[in-house]
């Protein structure tokens, strides 16, 4: 699998993902530049590097890696709302509809997948990471592993 991820990273990363990321990593030091916007540019850096090179990595919310439902920033979602509002819904869309436009070739289908990952990451960033999919798999086993423990030894 990591020959065909490999693949598939290097196809979208000259088809368009280095385009892609550069216009997030533009967006996140435009945000930097602020003080406000430095939670956001940090988000921007982070789906750059997933847009660069997503084939093999997914999203997932950061209490769901770690299993502690106080790794949940409040903050966050907040921030959430704010970006949301401001950039998060035009972006996800124009990788929705960037994503149709894949699905219509089953040769695209990979890439159309990629975009919807993208998208839902554009919509709320805050509060998520993008890690390899082997790492959320182990940690979605042990999280699972841990709550059966506990609900043992409640009975």
């Amino acid at each position: 699998m990591a020959t065909i991820n490999l693949a598939l990273n290097l196809l979208w990363f000259v088809l368009l993902g280095f385009a892609m990321a550069l216009g997030w990593l533009v967006a996140g030091v435009l945000l930097a530049l602020t003080i406000i916007g430095l939670p956001w540019s940090i988000a921007c850096f982070r789906i750059a590097a997933f847009a660069a090179w997503p084939f093999g990595r997914v999203v997932v919310k950061t209490e769901e890696l770690t299993g502690d439902l106080l790794d949940a920033n409040p903050m966050a979602g907040l921030g959430n709302i704010v970006w949301f509002v401001l950039a998060g819904w035009w972006l996800a869309l124009g990788h929705v509809l960037a994503a149709v436009g894949y699905a219509v070739t089953i040769i695209g289908l990979p890439f159309a997948w990629q975009h919807l990952k993208l998208a839902q990451l554009a919509l709320l960033p805050l509060g998520r990471q993008v890690v390899d999919a082997d790492l959320a798999e182990a940690a979605y086993d042990r999280n699972r592993m841990e709550a059966l423990s506990r609900m043992r030894r409640r009975f």
